[in-house]
């Protein structure tokens, strides 16, 4: 079966799938024709979908995706730009968790609505690892300490040295503040030889994390945990992540035990205007 197909009976000939195409292999000759492949046109397709979601006679079929598994976007029930906007103000990093579990359910709800955030070339390498259990995510935050620990007498910056130790005598006094309690853990990893990984699972991440929002749950980078999965040995063994991946973020999450009333403010953006 061939990548792309027209159903000739639907297709208006309007050129819209190849105006937008970002591989450019969709080409038409004229009004007269219908849109067709370049020669070869297969090799370059990133198969993003964009000419089955932008053909607004259902004219188009992907080998990869046929048309019902790509569903109508339901526009009454999109957020108009206010509501959108309360939501990204409103969002706060969670450092305070109810030890109420969030179902398997919800957590797989989440990633598979964070798995649409877009990545470099539609790579779509974005992998996750999901720590259910407080008692391990616990043990996680142990690993973390260990490094700091570790890190302490080597560090010269002296502002870090610092911040290191109230962490870890915070730690030894009985409070973490390295997963601040949370009952889970979202680890996102990718191949470190994509064009773009850091970047492909922060947008993931931010996906989930206004997602889980919208789901009454909290979530916070865990910043500490990222930074020694990449350095600490038994940390990395504990990860076991395939070969050729890179830990590139994660999230504490689960429901918060303080609700927000107030939007803080922020610094003003810096902006260059060119």
């Amino acid at each position: 079966m061939s990548l792309f197909s027209i159903d000739q009976k639907k297709c208006k000939r309007d050129g819209i799938c190849a105006a937008e195409c970002p591989a450019q292999i969709i080409v038409q000759a004229d009004k007269k024709s219908f849109p067709s492949l370049l020669p070869h046109g297969e090799e370059f397709c990133i198969n993003c979908g964009h000419c089955v979601a932008v053909c607004p006679h259902d004219a188009i079929t992907l080998s990869t995706m046929p048309l019902a598994a790509c569903p109508p976007i339901e526009r009454n029930i999109l957020p108009n730009a206010d509501a959108l906007k309360q939501l990204l103000l409103a969002r706060r990093s969670i450092r305070q968790y109810k030890k109420t579990p969030v179902s398997n359910k919800l957590l797989t709800e989440l990633i598979d609505t964070a798995r649409y955030a877009p990545t470099g070339s539609n790579k779509q390498q974005v992998s996750w690892m999901v720590f259910q259990k407080p008692e391990d995510v616990h043990k996680l935050a142990a690993q973390v300490i260990d490094f700091m620990k570790m890190m302490l007498p080597v560090t010269t910056d002296e502002a870090t040295v610092r911040r290191f130790q109230r962490i870890v005598n915070a730690w030894d006094n009985g409070r973490d503040r390295i997963m601040r309690g949370a009952p889970h853990l979202i680890v996102v990893h990718s191949p470190s030889d994509l064009s773009f990984p850091a970047a492909d699972c922060a947008i993931a991440l931010t996906y989930l994390e206004l997602y889980a929002s919208t789901k009454g749950l909290g979530t916070c980078w865990a910043g500490y945990f990222t930074a020694a999965a990449g350095l600490h040995e038994p940390l990395i063994q504990v990860l076991n992540l395939p070969a050729g991946h890179q830990c590139f973020g994660a999230v504490m999450l689960g429901y918060p035990q303080y609700r927000y009333h107030r939007i803080p403010t922020r610094n003003e953006p810096l902006i260059t205007w060119r």
